[in-house]
């Protein structure tokens, strides 16, 4: 039965994959099953809805809404395999019929992205920004600073995701695409899951110009070949056996937007993250006369409704109608008097 088990475990992972997910995404999922098996401590096949109401009631009572959703949704994928595919197994060797433990009782409520993320002003965006700026001339290591203030600018200026950031090659600068040049993010983030989504963003709002400081001046420091395929537009310090450059960590970017944050906006200490730096982006591009379609395709959104939530600070449709009101209702008093 551990052997079956373990084989079920195997099919499942080669199942999702050759749905053309992201390995992030399975290993998402992996991740999750596995910890409620750790949990439950038997197969997950005789989990019961009670178990569920337990783990759900108590166990992840105080749990984040976005842990609780992907857990559950999780588990129900697993499920639905099971039963697809080993529902007549799992029965004859154990009696039992495959039944999702999670349903329509138990399941986690409430939208796990309700959370709003608002941007500071563009004055404090400015101050935090020179602050970085200034901290080169002194700082123990300039490079690695050098490049971290870069790619925050970047996120800033041109609303690129982290994990967008770190997985650019220096071959992904289109200096010739465009009026402004591009840049070709090949690992976008995908919508439920369906993979990396690739989009050309134009280096508009100053981005063209911090890319080439930063390609002329900086990059030449961590000593990598320019012309090698792979190179890394934001490499690491540490180098490879080969002695080439490695890309980014996934959370050095996060690191350091913390600790400039601290030392150049402590205000909004714990608050200003590079996803803050995204929403800041589509805040400005927005005040600056940009469509919501033109923010959408330069984020890489795949609903305008996601991209409205970005600028929902600046939209003024609901103050607008409320004067119009309040004007449509001074002229009918006047009318009466």
């Amino acid at each position: 039965m551990a052997d079956f088990e373990v084989d079920a475990m195997a099919g499942f992972v080669l199942t999702r994959a050759s749905t053309g997910l992201a390995d992030t995404t399975i290993r998402g999922e992996i991740s999750n099953v596995q910890q409620v098996r750790d949990w439950f401590g038997r197969p997950l096949w005789e989990m019961e809805p009670t178990d569920a109401d337990t783990y759900f009631g108590r166990v992840l009572r105080q749990a984040a809404a976005g842990t609780r959703h992907a857990r559950a949704a999780a588990l129900t994928t697993y499920f639905e395999y099971l039963h697809v595919r080993h529902a007549v197994e799992l029965h004859a060797m154990t009696g039992r019929v495959v039944a999702c433990p999670v349903d329509e009782m138990n399941r986690p409520k409430g939208r796990k992205d309700a959370r709003l993320r608002i941007p500071p002003p563009a004055e404090e965006i400015e101050r935090f920004f020179s602050g970085w700026a200034a901290e080169l001339a002194a700082c123990r290591k300039f490079a690695p600073t050098a490049r971290n203030y870069a790619a925050a600018r970047l996120m800033a200026e041109i609303g690129l995701r982290a994990g967008e950031v770190r997985q650019l090659d220096l071959a992904d600068v289109r200096w010739e695409l465009g009026r402004f040049g591009k840049i070709h993010v090949r690992y976008g983030k995908g919508a439920r899951g369906s993979g990396p989504r690739e989009r050309m963003v134009p280096l508009i709002n100053d981005a063209g110009r911090t890319l080439k400081w930063y390609i002329e001046d900086i990059w030449g420091l961590f000593d990598d070949d320019h012309e090698r395929p792979g190179a890394p537009l934001f490499p690491s310090e540490r180098r490879t056996e080969g002695s080439s450059s490695r890309r980014l960590g996934p959370d050095t970017l996060r690191c350091a937007v913390a600790a400039a944050t601290r030392a150049h906006l402590p205000g909004w200490e714990g608050r200003l993250t590079p996803h803050v730096l995204r929403h800041f982006c589509a805040s400005q591009l927005y005040l600056n006369g940009m469509d919501l379609a033109a923010i959408q395709e330069t984020l890489g959104h795949s609903w305008i409704a996601t991209t409205m939530r970005y600028v929902h600070v600046h939209r003024e449709h609901v103050e607008q109608a409320w004067v119009t009101g309040q004007q449509r209702a001074a002229q009918r008093v006047e009318g009466l008097v």
